[in-house]
């Protein structure tokens, strides 16, 4: 989408690459401030996390690069996004086939290749057996396994997802980090994380955002070198970890 002449953008990336390119944006609701001059690239097969404290316009960076928002200044440009949110946003009425096929429903396809094609993954997402179950028999974790399904089967190279891990429990959260990590080197995309997480994001990013109080800025950047798997004693991950933690306490 392109606005008119002068204005800020948020346009499609050449087809040859798929990343995001965010530069100088800032976004605004009327008086409140909420996003000040951040830039970042994620690369095409890259993850990138994005920390900062609530209410740092973290979920509106991710709508901008939807194009969800466009922003008030700066240039947005990214490969075909889709957005996982916060809550998994299952609808209780579908079984989790259903649910996990709806983005290939919208854009057009029957119900029968759409179930049939997510089923192809259910075996390997860890849900065999479920796919008759609606949302409310599933737990926690299956519920994340089915939107996360349903966010790549959209079929788009650039996954924004917000805080997806936020709603679960302490074990629950570990355990889909690391089936997060395993997911992705078998389904590699594009990927830009919201988390507040500083260790979730070192644990699962090959570079992380650091932001400041809103109205956010970058306070600070990591790259994330260790090589994955990854294990959470690992020491260069609790120095990386302590690094944010510090960046993130003194912006």
């Amino acid at each position: 989408m392109r606005a008119g002449p002068g204005a800020p953008v948020t346009e499609p990336r050449a087809a040859e690459a798929m990343g995001v390119d965010v530069r100088g944006v800032t976004k605004a609701y009327g008086a409140l401030a909420v996003l000040d001059g951040v830039s970042l690239r994620v690369g095409e097969g890259e993850i990138v996390a994005v920390v900062g404290p609530s209410g740092a316009g973290k979920s509106t960076l991710l709508e901008l690069v939807c194009g969800l928002e466009a922003p008030d200044a700066g240039t947005v440009r990214a490969g075909p996004a889709a957005l996982m949110p916060q809550r998994d946003a299952l609808l209780p009425w579908l079984d989790a086939l259903d649910n996990a096929g709806l983005a290939l429903r919208v854009a057009g396809t029957s119900r029968r290749e759409a179930r049939a094609e997510a089923e192809r993954h259910f075996a390997a997402f860890g849900l065999s057996g479920f796919e008759r179950a609606r949302p409310r028999a599933l737990s926690g974790g299956m519920r994340q396994r089915v939107a996360f399904l349903r966010t790549l089967l959209a079929g788009r190279p650039v996954l924004c997802l917000d805080e997806p891990f936020g709603a679960l429990d302490a074990l629950t959260r570990l355990q889909m980090q690391r089936w997060l990590a395993r997911t992705l080197r078998h389904e590699p995309r594009t990927v830009l994380l919201v988390t507040h997480d500083v260790e979730e994001a070192v644990l699962l990013a090959d570079r992380v955002v650091l932001l400041s109080a809103r109205p956010a800025q970058v306070a600070g950047r990591l790259d994330v070198r260790v090589p994955r798997p990854r294990h959470r004693g690992d020491p260069d991950l609790i120095a990386l970890r302590e690094r944010a933690l510090g960046i993130l306490g003194a912006a």
